[in-house]
């Protein structure tokens, strides 16, 4: 026979119980937001970076300029690029005179790519980098390229094509 539940081991139980499930959930996945859903991921750099280097090339921008422009091609850096934050795009130039487009939300969880530099697209929120050149994934969780946008040039306008 079994003996009967005393006090002490209940409130035994409840506290083993009000501490293991928290450390539990930390540990479990989150199930994941998907680029369509991107509200619900992450989207800022860690707290640990500092200010921008000489080295990183990648001007941050808030949307586009007056007219159908997306950037002036003179704020676009060779073997950089400018993040559009509101078209939620990034406008490259991989080599002179050469400009692309993709989408700034990295594949793997919807997160605002945060830097370009040396031809590759970083995302801080996981790690993800892509090419500056055709958006293929060079490295990180992100499960495939960033979608390209077709752009041309127009006076010293990047604008879609």
């Amino acid at each position: 026979m079994t003996a009967p539940l005393s006090r002490r081991g209940a409130l035994t139980g409840a506290a083993t119980l009000g501490v293991g499930v928290p450390l539990l959930a930390a540990c479990g996945d989150d199930g994941g937001s998907s680029a369509a859903d991107p509200a619900t991921s992450s989207p800022t750099a860690p707290a640990t970076s500092t200010s921008p280097t000489a080295a990183e090339t990648t001007t941050a921008a808030t949307g586009a300029p007056a007219g159908d422009g997306l950037v002036a091609t003179s704020e676009v850096p060779v073997g950089g690029g400018v993040i559009l934050k509101d078209a939620s795009l990034v406008v490259t130039q991989p080599s002179e005179g050469e400009f692309k487009a993709f989408s700034a939300l990295c594949t793997h969880q919807g997160c605002l790519v945060t830097s370009v530099s040396d031809n590759s697209i970083a995302c801080a929120c996981h790690g993800s980098s892509f090419s500056a050149e055709d958006g293929a994934v060079k490295g990180g969780p992100a499960p495939s390229a960033l979608a390209e946008v077709a752009v041309t040039v127009s006076g010293d306008q990047v604008v879609k094509a």
